[in-house]
């Protein structure tokens, strides 16, 4: 099979491209913690702070960032979107609340988190965060599948309120 021709341009230090990656996309980005960006969906009880957006870096399809729950301090009951969430647990011990579906009854479950942790969020999954230690602020880092951050509040954690897009 022939190799398949890309339409390509040459940059000044001789490097091959293909025409259709912009300039934004051709190099690494840092971002220090100064430029986390506060300005991003919120829940009560948290600050969420992105760092990798279409915004911040120009992200097509990843939205990365940090939240921090202060100590002795709850979340507001919340769900993601049709976004998958993983999240990576910094420092202090948050727990993750949420309706398991799973048995005969509902029941809501609590999971214990320390650093290191990683918790994953499918997507529309009522839940929220809690930080039960009053002292240590929690801090994770999320990763979600959608270029934005997608966030629905809700007044429970029941799926009632769930529109599914």
């Amino acid at each position: 099979m022939p190799p398949l021709h890309v339409p390509a341009i040459r940059t000044p230090s001789g490097v091959l491209l293909p025409t259709d990656i912009d300039p934004f996309h051709r190099r690494l980005h840092r971002i220090a913690p100064a430029g986390l960006v506060d300005q991003t969906s919120q829940t009560s009880g948290m600050r969420r702070r992105e760092a990798i957006s279409g915004k911040t870096v120009g992200a097509r399809h990843l939205w990365m960032g940090q939240t921090h729950v202060p100590g002795a301090t709850n979340s507001g009951n919340h769900h993601h979107g049709a976004s998958e969430t993983a999240i990576f647990v910094v420092s202090g011990t948050p727990a993750f609340v949420f309706v398991d579906l799973e048995g005969d009854e509902p029941v809501e479950t609590r999971i214990q988190t320390g650093p290191g942790d990683y918790i994953f969020v499918p997507p529309y999954v009522p839940h929220r965060e809690e930080n039960p230690d009053p002292d240590i602020e929690a801090v994770v880092v999320i990763a979600r599948t959608t270029q934005e951050a997608i966030v629905v509040n809700l007044d429970g954690l029941d799926w009632s309120e769930v529109t599914l897009d």
